[in-house]
């Protein structure tokens, strides 16, 4: 019985492993980013009541997606060879998919940017004072993102080991973390109305380099999240300028 598990556990005593284990974990958790901002600006769109439970099942549908992907590993490689080719450029079944999730991400985005600035339109709330959107919408949006970015983060696990039982560990403790934040996220975006235009931004940012991805010109991450946390500073700056001067004088 040893001797079948053995092979299973070698990476246990081989340092590099943990170093790839580690990073995995790390990129992993930066990765889910994008899919936490998305989670916490659609679900605060929901009565309170089902808030927490749209994002557990959101976000518990992330893992279950990520783990049965791992499962089939073979078949998710074989999604990065080209199906076609258009105007000189191949275009893989991974590619169709990062293009589909950037369009209906700038999509949402650009229509909620817009209830957002037109004062004339009070059909949706991204703070939940007034609700259009089930519980079921939101979940299925959710799921639709959940794919996209499960791809994106399988894909780049592969790149980066060989082991399964790595990628594995990295997808649950990516996912866990996941599910701790999206609460306190959610709460602070629904608190601070100025966010949610930022994250918006974001999410278009984020779109918008899918698409790009999907077209092949690689976009590196470090500039999308260098990005993202310079804008995240000044706006938490703006937060904390405008704290200040609603302080009464001495």
């Amino acid at each position: 019985m040893m001797e079948f598990f053995a092979p299973h556990f070698a990476w246990l005593n081989d340092p590099t492993a943990w170093v790839a284990l580690l990073t995995l974990m790390v990129l992993e958790i930066v990765l889910g980013i994008d899919n936490l901002i998305f989670i916490s600006i659609l679900t605060n769109k929901l009565p309170k009541e089902h808030q927490r439970r749209a994002r557990t099942i959101g976000i518990g549908a992330a893992l279950v997606m990520r783990l049965l992907l791992l499962g089939t590993i073979s078949f998710i490689v074989r999604l990065t060879e080209p199906v076609f080719t258009a105007f000189g450029q191949p275009f893989s079944w991974r590619d169709m998919i990062l293009i589909a999730g950037g369009l209906f991400l700038v999509w949402k985005a650009t229509k909620e940017i817009h209830h957002t600035v037109d004062p004339q339109d009070h059909k949706e709330d991204l703070v939940g004072h007034t609700v259009n959107m089930s519980v079921g919408a939101a979940i299925f949006q959710i799921l639709l993102l959940d794919l996209v970015f499960s791809i994106d983060s399988i894909i780049t696990a592969v790149g980066m080991t060989d082991e399964i039982a790595i990628m594995y560990i990295a997808v649950i403790v990516a996912v866990t973390v996941m599910l701790l934040a999206v609460n306190p996220l959610s709460n602070f975006i629904a608190k601070n109305p100025t966010i949610v235009m930022l994250a918006l931004g974001f999410l278009l940012m984020i779109g918008t380099t899918l698409i790009a991805e999907g077209f092949g010109f690689h976009v590196p991450k470090g500039y999308i999240y260098a990005a993202m946390g310079f804008s995240a500073l000044v706006e938490a700056l703006n937060m904390l300028a405008r704290r200040r001067n609603k302080k009464p004088p001495h």
